[in-house]
């Protein structure tokens, strides 16, 4: 019942947006429109013969479905797989479309806060296991005994075997204030440990910090998020008072985030200047500068690689074109473009492509990336999966970072 009332009421919204076409097609054709907005130059490569055709056509495939298709389609089923054909005709690989349960899922990651137990989980697709990377300090898991490189076994029972990250960080969400019983193999032997982890809402863990010898600060971002201003912040304030000389900052397997996020954390470093700038496809865009009178002003070095992208390279390029840090590493992964995402009335929302981005000497970098200043590639034995991040980076086998010490003693000798 439910689809035959969803196929009578989709033929009739076929039919009036025909006649929405007419009646648009009429108004372009007397000029109402172009005195209430600018027509974007996008949509004039779509005629509404084509559209109307489109809908046609759309029209004959249901009917086909409905006739032939072996299994049923809920109404759901219908409406979902027509906007993500939408989406996904556009060729734009970073375009999305979320219902209302993953436009929510999309909103919590992005602000950095949920109701969890606070932990980043690792999955190796060839062992199948999933490993704790790093409870966070104070947190639920560190609190319940949790430690860096134990083995997920189960989660209130269930085996935690065949499933994916995301199947495992549903399990291990939940209501604030319930508990959840996490099995884990510890990384010291082969005995299993239970743990009554109790749920609260804790911040996604994105910046890591510490003092190497000489006075050296190090600060490691793993991605940009609302709260990851406050971290890097936090982190500056310590390592200053530490007397910190010279500061390495990473952002090595960092994918980017918010363009917010990265302008406010340039900002920390600038003192003045264009961060950024982006321009739409009608040449039109916004310009960051910094504003904060606070400063930097010590000698930086910023580590890159080809999984630095979009918001890391963003910093990488004010860097750089200030001359403010000597970029170590290898070439950035090259995304040059910004994505905005547009709530819909009932919940859902679309993610599209929207302008171009563009570092402050004007270089746009899409398909490019940022070459380093001194190249290095990383040393093939080393896993900074492996690497306990509590306890600071790995300089015994992190080539990349040893040669961004050096590059920093010379700075400050």
């Amino acid at each position: 019942m439910e689809r035959k009332k969803f196929l009578s009421g989709f033929l009739c919204g076929i039919a009036l947006t025909l006649c929405i076409g007419r009646f648009v097609t009429y108004g372009n054709q007397v000029g109402w429109f172009d005195k209430i907005y600018q027509i974007s130059r996008g949509s004039e490569n779509i005629t509404n013969a084509q559209r109307r055709q489109a809908l046609r056509k759309l029209g004959v495939l249901e009917k086909y479905i409905d006739k032939y298709y072996l299994n049923d389609l809920t109404a759901k089923d219908y409406e979902e797989g027509l906007y993500n054909g939408l989406v996904s005709s556009m060729q734009d690989r970073y375009a999305a479309y979320y219902n209302k349960e993953e436009y929510k899922e999309y909103n919590i990651d992005s602000i950095g806060k949920y109701v969890g137990i606070g932990c980043s989980v690792a999955f190796d697709q060839e062992t199948g296991l999933f490993t704790i990377l790093q409870p966070y300090k104070d947190g639920p898991a560190d609190e319940a005994g949790m430690c860096t490189g134990d083995v997920l076994v189960s989660i209130n029972g269930e085996s935690v075997h065949g499933k994916t990250l995301a199947d495992v960080v549903s399990m291990i969400k939940g209501r604030e204030g319930s508990k959840v019983k996490v099995c884990v193999k510890r990384k010291s032997g082969k005995e299993l440990v239970e743990l009554d982890v109790r749920r609260k809402e804790v911040e996604t863990r994105t910046v890591t910090y510490s003092m190497l010898e000489d006075n050296i600060g190090y600060i490691m971002i793993a991605g940009f998020k609302n709260t990851t201003v406050k971290q890097f912040n936090k982190a500056v304030d310590s390592l200053q008072k530490q007397k910190m000389k010279g500061l390495i900052l990473d952002v090595r397997d960092n994918g980017g985030g918010a363009l917010d996020a990265v302008v406010s954390i340039t900002d920390r470093i600038l003192s003045k200047g264009l961060i950024v700038y982006t321009k739409d496809k009608n040449g039109k865009g916004d310009k960051y500068y910094a504003k904060d009178k606070k400063k930097l002003d010590l000698p930086m070095v910023l580590l890159v690689n080809g999984n630095s992208a979009s918001a890391s390279e963003v910093l990488a390029g004010a860097l750089k074109d200030h001359k403010l840090a000597t970029l170590v590493g290898t070439k950035t992964f090259g995304k040059g473009i910004v994505q905005s995402v547009f709530s819909l009335y009932d919940g859902s929302a679309i993610k599209l492509t929207t302008s171009k981005y563009y570092t402050p000497d004007g270089n746009n970098i899409h398909d490019i990336g940022i070459e380093p200043d001194v190249v290095v590639e990383m040393n093939e034995s080393y896993d900074p999966v492996e690497d306990d991040l509590t306890e600071g980076p790995d300089l015994e086998k992190d080539n990349q970072l040893l040669t961004a010490i050096k590059c920093l003693s010379e700075k400050l000798s």
